[in-house]
C-alpha cells in the first residue's frame, strides 16, 4: 500500500469538507472565487435552457400559423396571439419593410433587395440575443482550472515549507498540505467542465436556429414576392 493511501487509511476524517475548513486563507480565496464562477455559471446555464426550450416549442408554433396564412396581412392581424420568439421578429421587421415600400400595410414589394436585408439585420440581431452570457460560460471553462492550479501551486508550496520547518521528511507532515491543495484543482475541475459542455451545446443550438431564421427569410421572400403579384 502506498503512503499516501496508508495516509488516508489512517485518517478517516480526510473528508472534503474537512479538507476545505483546515485550508489557509488563500486556498479560501480561491475556493470562493470558484464557488462564485460555478454559480453564476449554472444560473446562466438553466436560464439559456429555458429560452432556447422556449424560442423552440414558439417558433414552430409560428411557423406552422405561418405557412397555413393565407396572406402576411391575414397572419400580421393575428401576430400578437403568439409570444415573443426570433422568427416573429424576423417577421415584423420584413412586414415593416414592406410597408414602409409600399406606403400602406400589406403592400407589395417595390424592392426586394432592400427586404432580404431588413430580414438579415432582424435575423443577426436575434442571434446576438440568442448569444448573451454565452462568453461568461466560455470564460469558465478557460479560466476556472488555472485558478484551481493557482490554488494548488499555493498549497503545496505551504506543505513543503511546513515540511522544511519541521525537519522531518515525512508523508504525515506534508501529506494534509497536498491534499488540501489538490482541492483547489477539482474545484476548478468542477467548475470548468459544466460549463464547457454547456458552451459547445449552446452554440450548436444557435447554429441550428441560424439555418430555421435563414429558411424562414427565404419562405417570407417567397410569401413577400406571391403578395405582391
Amino acid at each position: 500500500m502506498s503512503g499516501f493511501a496508508l495516509f488516508l487509511q489512517e485518517t478517516p476524517s480526510a473528508n472534503i469538507p474537512s479538507l476545505i475548513a483546515q485550508t489557509g486563507p488563500a486556498a479560501k480565496i480561491v475556493l470562493l472565487i470558484l464557488l462564485s464562477f460555478s454559480v453564476i455559471s449554472w444560473a446562466i446555464i438553466y436560464v439559456k435552457w429555458q429560452t432556447f426550450k422556449e424560442a423552440k416549442e414558439q417558433g414552430d408554433k409560428f411557423l406552422r400559423a405561418f405557412r397555413k396564412s393565407r396572406s402576411l396581412p391575414e397572419l400580421n392581424t393575428a401576430i400578437e396571439n403568439f409570444p415573443i420568439n426570433p422568427l416573429r421578429a424576423i417577421f415584423e421587421a420584413g412586414f415593416r419593410e414592406m410597408a414602409a415600400q409600399a406606403g400602406n400595410p400589406g403592400g407589395g414589394v417595390k424592392n426586394i433587395r432592400s427586404l432580404e436585408r431588413a430580414l438579415q439585420i432582424a435575423a443577426s440581431e436575434q442571434l446576438s440575443v440568442l448569444e448573451q452570457k454565452l462568453s461568461w460560460l466560455a470564460t469558465t471553462g478557460s479560466v476556472t482550472p488555472f485558478i484551481g492550479l493557482f490554488g494548488t501551486v499555493w498549497g503545496i508550496m505551504g506543505a513543503f515549507l511546513s515540511l522544511g520547518s519541521s525537519g522531518a521528511a515525512s508523508l504525515r507532515v506534508v501529506g494534509p498540505g497536498i491534499a488540501e491543495a489538490l482541492v483547489a484543482t477539482a474545484a476548478g475541475l468542477f467548475a470548468a467542465i459544466p460549463a464547457v459542455i454547456a458552451y459547445n451545446y449552446f452554440l450548436s443550438r444557435i447554429k441550428e436556429f441560424g439555418k430555421i431564421m435563414d429558411s424562414f427569410a427565404l419562405e417570407f421572400l417567397n410569401a413577400a414576392e406571391r403578395n405582391s403579384t
